[in-house]
């Protein structure tokens, strides 16, 4: 299926590995012009490399700066004026007892999950007004429905990302420009392999996953965690032409994690 993306400019956030780097991955093999960002330049390298590696005719270009902060907002912003999809992808998570959660814990997740995302829209939303279109995407959870007892802090930063795009999306009704959030199940990400480590799994990462989706996840319908690339289809999608009726909405991509119907 041609995604009608060539030349197309797309900003990926965190995009050095897990989702983000599969969802750069895809959008070049579509011809879309693709910046990959990281904290550092020498994994965003790494990242192009790859890419092109893949997809040797690919336009891609790279941006180091840590969106987790107002002044890594600013740099990447100053570095990259005007994009046509902005996929607010970069995320950070621990699990955590809640009664271990600081203030400052607290205030970093919301600055780095859902602030990077709100700087970066307000920067890039005046240009898709200007050109009547643009795609601009959260990539949040499941954990935003059903937030997970072992990061509470993490699951309020998700349902947060729901809210802000949601009102993003109300506030461009009528225009050629869309705004969603992608709730991601648990996927097999470079993160995710940090968390099953700081749950003190086992070695044996397949009984730890099954034991997983048997404990913590059991309402999950697939039983196993989904790949980077299953999450990174439905964004690619989402940022086309071809997702134009769809926008305001909160789109499940958690391998029916969440049992509600609505």
């Amino acid at each position: 299926m041609d995604l009608q993306l060539k030349g197309k400019k797309v900003l990926v956030t965190g995009s050095t590995a897990g989702i983000g780097f599969a969802t750069a991955r895809s959008l070049a093999a579509e011809s879309a012009s693709v910046i990959v960002n990281g904290r550092g330049q020498e994994r965003v390298d790494v990242a192009m490399k790859e890419i092109r590696k893949l997809h040797p005719h690919a336009d891609v270009t790279g941006v180091a700066s840590d969106v987790s902060n107002a002044a890594g907002c600013k740099k990447l912003a100053q570095a990259v004026e005007a994009v046509d999809i902005l996929v607010n992808n970069m995320g950070i998570f621990e699990p955590k007892p809640f009664e271990k959660i600081t203030d400052e814990d607290w205030m970093h997740f919301f600055e780095a999950n859902v602030m990077s995302g709100v700087r970066l829209s307000r920067h890039y939303l005046p240009g898709m007004r200007q050109k009547n279109w643009g795609r601009i995407l959260f990539v949040s959870s499941e954990s935003a429905v059903q937030i997970p007892a072992e990061m509470i802090h993490y699951g309020m930063t998700k349902t947060a990302q729901v809210a802000v795009a949601r009102g993003i999306a109300e506030t461009v009704t009528g225009t050629g420009i869309t705004v969603n959030s992608v709730l991601a199940g648990p996927t097999r990400s470079e993160g995710v392999e940090t968390f099953i480590s700081r749950m003190g799994a086992s070695s044996d990462a397949a009984a730890f996953e099954a034991e997983f989706f048997k404990t913590i996840r059991p309402s999950s319908l697939i039983k196993r965690f989904a790949t980077i690339d299953e999450v990174a289809s439905m964004i690619a999608y989402l940022s086309s032409p071809l997702a134009s009726a769809t926008t305001g909405s909160a789109i499940r991509v958690d391998g029916g994690v969440v049992r509600a119907i609505l």
